[in-house]
């Protein structure tokens, strides 16, 4: 007998050679019936896989990622398959699952395939899918699999198992098809119902320029139709919600060739946007405690070699600024935090002056690849607003907690609600992507888990996603697609401080070392922009909106009166505007409705006779007319409502 646990902590007895699909049909038919992927002790394993030892065993189903992850790994052999069948003496190469579906990297030799023969494959792979083959995963000698792919000449799969270990090696076969690969499958073909195919794009083998460039091929699956539908109609909306789109329509940002790849140029209504965030953000953490510093754009390269930045990222990012002094190197920026260790170390610090709380919107420059780079999600040259607190490790509960006080704040305020926490932690079995001692680290470690435990947040945990000198919260925030994005993080440091010779001194009279807090509620101006911007399709709050008003004036008669309006309006410190051009008000409703302005108020002869507005609000219509005081009002509730007041 073998004893296997199972995620809820109950451990139950079988048979030696039980398979995972019997240990789901010993809990529930219902279970059985939509188990498609599992792992035993950690490792990845097929439904049909023997059980020979104690272990733990979690079953997956399309409802979590590890299902949905074999599902989609599944249905990039079925691709496969479908490619060697129409074009006869395709080379296969890769084809793992990705967020959203699966890719297959093919080399087509002399044959041409477009985007007009994906349909063709689909309606393949769909008639493949209905074979309901079932998927079984066998072990190969390095030999044998070099012998086949050898003789198939496809000298892609051949380099992947020179690199591989005998006895580490598998293929996976269903139906006549056969390929190389580690496992983690459904049990077969038919539970695949749906295929789209997305799109196909260039990709060198092994991300080498020097090597062939082959052919991308992007899908994904579904095992209901109607969650195809529905996915397709998101995909849809998602475009129509492209930051890149709504950022040129809306007139907030643009990017220049001449400028440089990555490096955003923000326009007047973009940069006022940006402003106030900074404003909302600073106001916030006046309140808590924090004091705002400057620094430079550049520092010395030895300023990195101390912290660790240097040889961790230093080969792949902006080389070093050599100046006419020989010998002296500069470097752009890469992080804020050294330059803040050093304002620290200006000068002596006791225990009862801190913690102390050092913020900037800090300007920083990392090399990303051209083929990376994406709108404002992925830039050279981004604003973090970063602030890094010193405290003793006595007061770091209190102050990371009252850091998450002001992260939920933020996203309160910002219509971010959908979010779970996730707690980074470093893989203890690559103790070389870290700096600093097991000891410190078990310590910050346990301070985050102890801090989202006391403020009730829903959490997971993640091995192997720590920051190299430590780990960290990351807020992990669903937007109106239901997309998950990673935004707010709080990370917890005892290792600059001990690579910068922090100190303070302690109640003993004795030296002490500080404990730092990094924090980043926005994580980066540049990010949090375009996350802000997809979520809400450019209806910002209307706190945050470019323009709130627009007044619209029905004829050149009444252009005094939409000034006087405007006037009015300032003094209450709302944005508006006057469109007065000679156009028809049909017209000028219509575009500001695509610039999504908030409110519009037409004006008339009877509205000035009367001192009033007519109101109309974006998306909803007429609201009637008011006098200027009452719709003032209704602005002023209405961004109360949105901007609570941030309470230490």
């Amino acid at each position: 007998m073998i004893a296997i646990t199972l995620p809820d902590g109950s451990v139950k007895q079988y048979d030696k050679g039980v398979t995972v699909l019997d240990v789901a049909k010993s809990i529930s038919e219902g279970l059985a019936r939509n188990v498609i992927s599992a792992s035993f002790n950690k490792a990845t394993v097929e439904t049909s896989t023997t059980l020979n030892e104690d272990g733990s065993l979690i079953l997956y189903t399309w409802n979590n990622d590890e299902g949905k992850k074999a599902f989609w790994h599944s249905s990039a052999h079925i691709l496969a398959q479908a490619l060697e069948q129409l074009y006869p003496g395709v080379k296969l190469t890769i084809g793992p699952a990705i967020d959203n579906g699966f890719y297959y990297d093919v080399d087509f030799g002399e044959q041409s395939f477009t985007e007009k023969d994906l349909k063709p494959v689909e309606d393949k792979m769909i008639e493949i899918a209905r074979g309901k083959h079932e998927f079984s995963l066998r072990e190969s000698s390095k030999a044998d699999a070099l012998a086949y792919y050898k003789e198939q000449g496809n000298e892609y799969k051949v380099e992947l198992i020179e690199g591989l270990d005998d006895g580490t090696i598998t293929f996976c076969d269903h139906d006549t098809f056969t390929d190389l690969c580690r496992g983690g499958h459904i049990p077969n073909t038919g539970i695949v119902k749906a295929v789209k195919l997305m799109s196909i794009a260039g990709a060198y083998w092994r991300g080498d320029e020097n090597n062939k460039q082959l052919t991308r091929i992007y899908g994904i699956t579904f095992p209901k139709q109607k969650e195809l539908t529905e996915y397709l109609a998101l995909v849809e909306e998602a475009k129509k919600r492209d930051h890149r789109k709504l950022g040129k329509e809306l007139e907030l940002f643009t990017f220049s060739q001449k400028v440089g790849q990555g490096l955003p140029l923000w326009l007047p209504k973009g940069a006022a946007l940006r402003e106030r965030l900074e404003n909302f953000l600073k106001q916030a953490q006046k309140k808590a405690g924090y004091e705002m510093v400057i620094t430079p754009h550049i520092g010395q390269k030895e300023l990195y070699v101390t912290s660790g930045h240097y040889a961790k990222y230093g080969a792949d990012s902006f080389q070093p600024i050599h100046t006419p002094n020989e010998g002296e190197e500069f470097m752009l920026k890469p992080m804020n935090c050294p330059h803040h260790c050093e304002i620290y170390n200006a000068k002596p610090w006791s225990y009862k002056d801190l913690p102390k709380r050092f913020a900037e919107f800090g300007t920083v420059y990392r090399y990303e690849q051209s083929g990376e780079l994406h709108g404002l999600t992925r830039v050279r040259g981004f604003t973090q607003d970063d602030a890094h607190i010193f405290c003793t490790p006595d007061q770091l509960d209190e102050e990371f907690k009252k850091v998450i006080d002001l992260v939920l704040y933020v996203f309160g305020s910002l219509g971010f609600e959908n979010f779970t926490t996730q707690v980074s932690l470093r893989d203890p079995e690559k103790p070389e992507k870290y700096i600093g001692s097991l000891e410190n680290w078990d310590k910050a470690e346990q301070a985050i888990i102890n801090a989202v435990k006391d403020k009730g947040l829903d959490y997971v945990m993640e091995t192997g996603e720590a920051a190299f000198y430590g780990p960290k919260l990351d807020f992990m925030v669903k937007d109106a697609l239901g997309r998950s994005w990673q935004l707010g993080t709080i990370q917890v440091d005892y290792n600059l401080p001990e690579r910068f010779e922090l100190e303070y001194k302690g109640s003993d009279n004795e030296m002490h070392r500080p404990v730092m807090i990094h924090r980043a509620p926005f994580g980066s101006m540049e990010r949090f922009v375009a996350i802000l911007l997809e979520n809400t399709g450019g209806n910002f709050p209307l706190w945050l909106m470019p323009e709130q008003v627009s007044i619209l004036s029905l004829s050149e008669k009444y252009e005094k009166y939409a000034e006087k309006v405007l006037n009015l309006l300032e003094n209450d410190e709302i944005r508006a505007l006057v469109d007065n051009r000679n156009e028809t008000i049909g017209k000028k409703i219509r575009e500001a409705e695509m610039n999504k302005i908030p409110y519009m108020l037409i004006v008339g002869e009877q509205e000035e006779k009367d001192g009033t507005v007519s109101v109309r609000k974006h998306g909803e219509g007429d609201l009637g007319t008011m006098s200027i005081e009452s719709f003032s009002e209704l602005i002023s509730e209405a961004v109360k409502l949105e901007l609570k007041e941030f309470k230490n």
